[in-house]
């Protein structure tokens, strides 16, 4: 944990020194790639020893693939051989650890390095093997039309930026901002005559830094104060099982849910720092005109503490790795995208029993909460009053709905996560099914959207 830190402080001081002194006009992109790749590389060393050789040789690996399959099997290829390797690995720490987690724990870098390369794989695939009309408008905007170079391979995959807690960017949008065309592109996209300006401006990341870094810091003496004085464990002591009424043992868990939390928000935050400070990151100008920082931001802490449905949460938490689930998965399956979507998530965080209890209830709460909302929101939005209820009520249940669900994913083990499931009684997978069994379903078909989609692309083509 020391060496994360001092690596990401390092990378933070870095990154304003690349973005001043290597900026795209004081060096060339070949330079940019180099140092933001030799950094990468002695940062994982300096971190996790002879551990990272798992990172050098998942890369070296993939860039074989990627330049010797054939175009229709690029993406396949590599997404088996790396979630193979990775899950390889996650054996590895179970089975020789017995459910320890390493001093230099590699395997969260490695999880990156994992969605970058399916990333990768799956636009190239795009965009060198698949025809315009078969893609969605943003996989064509994302399609990659010619193989990377082994410099910029191993820079996309190793940059000092990303290396240590990500997070995942898409290939196009790394190689633009080495190049200098990051920010530029975006600006493009505002009339700034009608705006009043002469020329297009030129937006800091510092304001969004400085930010970013006072939200770092209150994590991290949140994490200090409460992460520790109320663990996760509690909640399945046999005193406090027999001792605590239901709906107590309900609020505690919402408040032990709460405490883990900003371990995330820290290391997510400052490696949404360390990116803007590099000069990475820049996604457009609002509707008031403020600039955005937030391309590559993994988490919306307003919105997650707010959300008022299990939908809403998921796709506000771990935002880049929700956008890699949707596009190397849930866009690409042929059947089932829900339920092969969270299996997948299941698979990339691990082995641990704890990971696949949380999925598995993921798909069945998911469900059920697609169904009500489907089936009775429309009733609560003919009034403010009934508007706010329902707001209301379905904060409270998404709240306790998460609480439930990730419970095991911090618990790891098959036995505390039963016995919690029994403490509470399975209510919230009791009420899901139910749910299900009594509501109507009206499912839209993976075909259904892709054909939305193809139709919305050519309607753009058109016009």
């Amino acid at each position: 944990q020391i060496n994360f830190v001092a690596c990401q402080l390092f990378a933070l001081l870095a990154a304003f020194w690349f973005r001043i002194y290597l900026s795209p006009s004081h060096a060339s992109s070949a330079v940019r790639h180099a140092f933001a790749t030799l950094f990468g590389i002695y940062f994982a060393v300096f971190c996790f020893g002879w551990y990272s050789i798992h990172l050098f040789v998942l890369v070296m690996m993939n860039y074989g693939i990627m330049n010797m399959a054939s175009v229709p099997n690029i993406h396949r290829y590599s997404f088996v051989v790396a979630m193979g390797y990775l899950t390889l690995c996650h054996i590895s720490r179970i089975y020789i650890f017995h459910y320890g987690i390493l001093t230099t724990d590699f395997s969260g870098p490695l999880m990156i390095i994992t969605q970058k390369i399916t990333t990768l794989a799956c636009q190239l695939h795009d965009g060198i093997g698949r025809q315009a009309e078969e893609l969605t408008a943003e996989q064509n905007r994302l399609a990659v039309k010619s193989r990377p170079s082994l410099l910029e391979y191993l820079s996309y995959l190793l940059n000092f930026m990303s290396i240590i807690a990500g997070p995942c960017s898409n290939y196009k949008d790394y190689i633009a901002f080495i190049e200098g065309r990051h920010v530029h592109m975006k600006l493009l996209e505002v009339n700034w005559k009608q705006k009043g300006y002469d020329r297009l401006p030129d937006p800091s990341p510092t304001g969004a830094v400085m930010y970013k870094l006072c939200i770092t810091l209150v994590s991290l003496i949140l994490f200090l104060t409460l992460t520790k004085n109320f663990p996760m464990a509690y909640i399945i002591d046999n005193e406090f099982l027999d001792k605590t009424p239901f709906l107590s043992r309900l609020g505690y868990l919402y408040v032990v849910t709460q405490a883990a939390k900003p371990k995330y928000y820290f290391a997510w935050t400052l490696a949404d720092a360390v990116n803007n400070a590099a000069g990475y990151g820049f996604s457009g100008v609002d509707e008031r005109g403020t600039f955005r920082w937030d391309l590559l931001s993994n988490l919306n802490i307003w919105n997650i503490e707010t959300a008022t449905s299990f939908k809403m949460y998921i796709e506000n938490w771990n935002i880049q790795t929700a956008a890699w689930l949707k596009r190397v998965c849930y866009d690409r399956a042929p059947w089932y995208p829900t339920a092969l979507t969270f299996i997948l998530s299941a698979l990339w965080h691990g082995i641990y029993p704890g990971y696949y209890f949380t999925f598995l209830t993921g798909i069945l709460i998911t469900l059920a909460a697609r169904a009500i909302r489907n089936n009775c929101r429309h009733y609560f939005l003919s009034s403010v009053p009934l508007k706010i209820a329902y707001d209301i009520v379905t904060w409270a249940v998404t709240q306790l709905a998460v609480c439930y669900t990730v419970a095991p994913f911090v618990m790891l083990a098959v036995e505390p996560t039963i016995k919690f499931y029994k403490s509470v009684y399975f209510h919230m997978h009791i009420l899901s099914i139910l749910v299900l069994l009594l509501l109507p379903i009206r499912p839209q078909t993976h075909s259904v959207r892709r054909a939305q989609n193809q139709a919305m692309l050519n309607s753009i083509k058109s016009k």
